[in-house]
């Protein structure tokens, strides 16, 4: 019993004894939309590099499913892993985390399927989030923070959906698209019946599903499939099938596979 109470008497004197920070890997920044009549949450991971150098200017990494409870902080962990310089796989990055206020409206187009509306009844407003990210959201960030023009967006499921809409229909918004999981069995799979997108201004495109059944298995590779009959020379073009994962955790190791294709490195040099 003695000992019981040595060992708690010590313990308290170390909890007092400790200093306790905040811990933060970013910045949280709240951005009134016009177009969306709305405030937007933003989750923003700033390479350790941001606040020492100056002149440095940075890629931006758009995250849909961008909130603190999603996708933000396993994305920005391994844009942060990537970019050691013993991984060298791709340059320090900005994130930009989108947090979500409402993702079956703001990433689904229109649906003339009445499953889809009965499932999604706030359904079909993707073309004001797109308005949004061009005239808002892009201008803003570009505006806070140092940039390059290098920009890509990363979307899983229906955020998938909404880049592959983007793709489709504005496809310089981004120089880089990361699909996952793209949910393109939306209103009949019409998306996939669009003619194919000019894509002069686009560096490279990755597409990536699991084992999650045969239509996103399909709807996913005949994507990849439309774009490789006419993608021009100077896009990159890249598939890849986990068959490991499901629908619940393709998007971690996608994203690291799609880093490794987009951002290519000639030489990686091991630092002992």
């Amino acid at each position: 019993m003695a000992t019981f109470f040595t060992n708690l008497a010590i313990a308290q004197e170390i909890t007092e004894a400790a200093k306790i920070d905040v811990l933060s890997i970013g910045e949280k920044v709240s951005l009134y939309s016009q177009v969306l009549n709305e405030n937007r949450a933003l989750n923003i991971y700033l390479p350790q590099s941001y606040a020492t150098d100056s002149l440095r200017k940075y890629p931006i990494i758009y995250l849909l499913d961008g909130s603190m409870d999603e996708d933000f902080i396993h994305i920005s962990g391994l844009v942060q892993f990537g970019s050691f310089s013993w991984i060298n796989m791709l340059p320090e990055s900005i994130v930009v985390g989108i947090a979500n206020v409402n993702r079956k409206r703001d990433f689904t187009y229109p649906t003339n399927n009445e499953r889809d509306r009965k499932d999604f009844p706030n359904a079909g407003h993707s073309s004001e989030f797109i308005q949004f990210l061009g005239e808002e959201l892009q201008p803003f960030i570009e505006k806070k923070y140092r940039h390059t023009d290098d920009k890509t967006i990363i979307g899983q499921s229906l955020g998938g959906l909404l880049a592959s809409e983007i793709l489709f229909i504005e496809p310089s918004l981004f120089n880089n698209y990361i699909i996952v999981s793209p949910s393109l069995w939306w209103d009949d799979e019409s998306l996939l019946q669009l003619p194919n997108p000019s894509l002069n201004d686009v560096n490279a495109i990755y597409i990536g599903v699991g084992k999650e059944g045969p239509i996103m298995e399909r709807v996913a590779k005949e994507l990849e499939q439309k774009l490789k009959s006419t993608i021009s020379p100077s896009t990159n073009l890249s598939f890849n099938f986990f068959p490991d994962q499901d629908h619940g955790d393709a998007l971690h190791l996608a994203v690291y596979d799609a880093f490794g294709k987009i951002f290519k490195v000639e030489e990686h040099q091991v630092e002992n």
